[in-house]
């Protein structure tokens, strides 16, 4: 049985007037095709996979899986398109973690990759490295954020560098989330406890989470250096934050936390901490003395209908209008899609829109984020739906702030792809591509191991 397993009971399931977005209703407007891309067999080749995926310049498909690969903790992967219309995509493991817990690579990956240009991949281990963190009693390590480059000759094998192991207590705890990269190549994300503040999680986990950079080495194999920007404090200031940032236009960053901000009725005595969480923001220091500055955008209220837990990150548009989804709230609670538009003035506070509120017939539950489309559409994912595998739908922004929302495939359950937890990405030809994290044709995890999707047109 994987780390993951073991210890999965000590895992999360992982004020102003709201201006309301008017939302069409949910059809399914000429559903899409989906096609299984490849279906993990919860063997060597992988199980569960952790988050999104990423394309590289030739139009091979990169993910990780939490669980699976030779040592049962997890695994890199590349889908590797058909030569030939109509053959099978080849997957490829590029790494599979050693599964020793303390002091290893790395255990559990808990996010997708990002990618650089020179084709290296970068991601982050729940568990592993050589922090000294203990969970029911035993070392498991703080977590650790890895690369994963190709070889140097065609045909060799890719190679793993942890690039920071976490140390937990006053250094973060458990990364989570997709990574992300600034102008000067530097490497920023969350971790879901440590910074050395609260209890959000006792007695499994110490703290409420970080928001940390890696600064990248200005000599190719020297080592990249930790700076945490911001822990987290458990209390209105939010709690648990989920990675998944974005950066605007003049380097600030924004993200959301599962927990923490009001601590209303209708959200405490939630395993790991209260409050329905909330929308940050986080500004570049202004001077050498000074540190980055955390703001609160936003506090989700459930009473309110405006949604609960974030479990993904945010987009950001052109206009710096920020979106993303709550797992829960709203007024079927069942989950939203929520806009928050910056103000005009300065001092003055962002306007929450409800795009759209989830119920059992559009989709319900959803735990991915936000893709941005061409002309205005938006595009995501959610557990639940008419049928038991989750769906894919689409938002397309009318005249007048209004939004029209369709179904664009019905995700049946093995041996289709069910439960799509993680953000899309575009390919070509206005094709979507995700991942499952059960569903499909293996046979060694209960209702299947997962799935890489596509749906399109």
């Amino acid at each position: 049985m994987t780390l993951r397993n073991r210890l999965s009971c000590a895992i999360r399931p992982p004020v102003f007037l709201m201006a309301l977005v008017l939302v069409g209703s949910g059809v399914s407007a000429g559903e899409w095709k989906e096609k299984v891309l490849y279906s993990f067999q919860g063997g060597n080749d992988g199980a569960v996979p952790a988050g999104g995926l990423v394309f590289d310049k030739r139009g091979n498909l990169y993910g990780a899986t939490a669980d699976g690969g030779s040592a049962a903790d997890g695994t890199v992967f590349q889908l590797m398109p058909p030569a030939k219309p109509g053959d099978a995509w080849t997957e490829s493991l590029l790494h599979v973690f050693d599964g020793t817990g303390y002091n290893s690579d790395g255990v559990s990956p808990e996010g997708g990759l990002v990618i650089d240009k020179g084709g290296n991949l970068y991601g982050t281990a729940a568990y592993g490295g050589s922090g000294p963190c203990k969970l029911i009693g035993s070392l498991v390590g703080c977590g650790v954020v890895y690369e994963i480059s190709p070889p140097s000759t065609k045909g060799g094998a890719w190679s793993e560098t942890v690039l920071y192991n976490f140390q937990g207590d006053k250094d973060g705890q458990f990364p989570i989330g997709d990574l992300v990269f600034d102008k000067s190549g530097n490497l920023y994300g969350a971790t879901y406890f440590g910074g050395g503040y609260g209890s959000c999680d006792s007695p499994y986990y110490q703290h409420c989470g970080t928001i940390f950079e890696l600064v990248a080495p200005k000599k190719k194999g020297s080592k990249w250096k930790e700076k945490l920007l911001y822990s987290f404090r458990s209390g209105r200031d939010g709690a648990n934050p989920n990675g998944g940032l974005v950066f605007d236009s003049k380097g600030a960053l924004y993200g959301t936390t599962y927990f923490g901000g009001n601590e209303v009725p209708a959200c405490k005595n939630n395993a790991g901490g209260t409050g329905c969480g909330l929308v940050f923001e986080l500004s570049p220091p202004v001077s050498l003395d000074t540190g980055w500055q955390a703001s609160v955008l936003y506090r989700f209220e459930s009473y309110a209908n405006d949604g609960e837990f974030p479990v993904a990150g945010l987009i950001l548009d052109r206009k710096g209008i920020l979106y993303g989804t709550t797992s829960g709230g709203g007024r079927h609670f069942e989950g939203v899609v929520f806009s928050l538009t910056p103000p005009r003035k300065k001092g003055a506070l962002w306007v929450e829109g409800l795009i759209l509120q989830f119920n059992i017939h559009d989709g319900a539950l959803p735990r991915g984020g936000l893709t941005l489309g061409s002309a205005g559409k938006l595009y995501g994912v959610a557990r639940a739906g008419r049928l038991p595998g989750g769906v894919v739908f689409q938002l397309i922004r009318q005249p007048g702030d209004s939004w029209v929302h369709s179904l664009l495939y019905n995700l049946a359950g093995p041996p289709d792809g069910k439960w799509p937890d993680a953000s899309l990405v575009l390919g070509e030809n206005g094709a979507l591509y995700g991942t499952t994290t059960t569903g499909g044709t293996g046979q060694e995890c209960q209702g299947g191991c997962g799935t890489v999707f596509e749906v399109r047109p």
